[in-house]
């Protein structure tokens, strides 16, 4: 059959692949590329010069891609974004976590985040923003790996430990600083502190005098469906910084009450 391939460990995989290289163009205008020169990007995405071609016309017709009039090339268009909506609000966790995002930013005056775990990345969702010149520039779609963030890991932190080994079997991991643990091992080691207090901490992990902290979100079925982070200076989040306490205990109790909203009732003693 056509499109089909044959995987000896898992049976018959699906794959057409028109429709995974119009997805590698997608992602590749989505990165900031306008597919100017169609030589460079075909070369770039290893398409062909004549099927690239046809790909954006399609697109385009679409209403997927649109043409920039004044630089020439391409951006994603208004039925990609309607689409992209369409799929944002049908996930009830999106719907519930905007305004506990927005009481944590009054809060705490931080920057507040949803986010989700896509295989060894975390895809942002949602964000709110204080208004301070230290807001997080991070938009909503941004992918980053999951090991070096505060998101990720919480959520890391809630697999098994042989899916997770399974995930990272082969594959190297970024370091982005000093702190960023870079083998499976010291992210096993990291994971489990995490677990253990039930939230991710970091200062200045994944970006110099940046700090974060996330918490899972679990729906009725008691899966981490998500999780909520926020994000500051690093000096907000240092051992000795008097707002350690109030961060924890505010952002705990959000991820609480969003679970909760989506009918999670599995929190022990020490939860509540």
């Amino acid at each position: 059959m056509a499109g089909t391939q044959l995987d000896d460990a898992k049976g018959p995989v699906y794959v057409v692949p028109p429709v995974t290289r119009a997805i590698a163009l997608l992602r590749y205008i989505a990165a900031g590329n306008r597919c100017r020169n169609i030589s460079s990007a075909a070369k770039a995405l290893d398409i062909n010069r004549t099927t690239l071609i046809r790909l954006l016309a399609t697109l385009e017709a679409e209403g997927i891609l649109e043409p920039i009039a004044d630089d020439g090339g391409y951006r994603l268009g208004t039925g990609l974004i309607a689409l992209a909506s369409e799929a944002l609000n049908e996930r009830s966790i999106l719907q519930v976590a905007r305004p506990f995002l927005k009481q944590l930013v009054d809060s705490l005056n931080l920057s507040a985040h949803l986010g989700v775990l896509e295989g060894s990345e975390i895809v942002y969702l949602a964000r709110e923003t204080p208004n301070s010149h230290l807001a997080s520039t991070v938009r909503e779609g941004t992918r980053l790996p999951a090991h070096a963030t505060t998101i990720g890991r919480i959520l890391l932190a809630e697999l098994p430990a042989a899916s997770l080994r399974a995930l990272y079997a082969g594959q190297a991991m970024e370091s982005f600083t000093a702190k960023t643990r870079t083998t499976l091992a010291e992210l096993e080691k990291q994971l489990q502190a995490d677990r253990l207090r039930g939230m991710a901490w970091s200062v200045a992990n994944f970006e110099p005098e940046i700090g974060s902290a996330a918490v899972a979100v679990h729906d009725h079925q008691a899966r981490a469906v998500g999780a909520i982070n926020v994000t500051g200076h690093a000096s907000i989040f240092a051992d000795d910084s008097p707002s350690v306490e109030k961060i924890e205990q505010e952002l705990k109790a959000a991820a609480r009450a969003m679970s909760e909203a989506l009918g999670y009732r599995g929190w022990s003693a020490d939860q509540l």
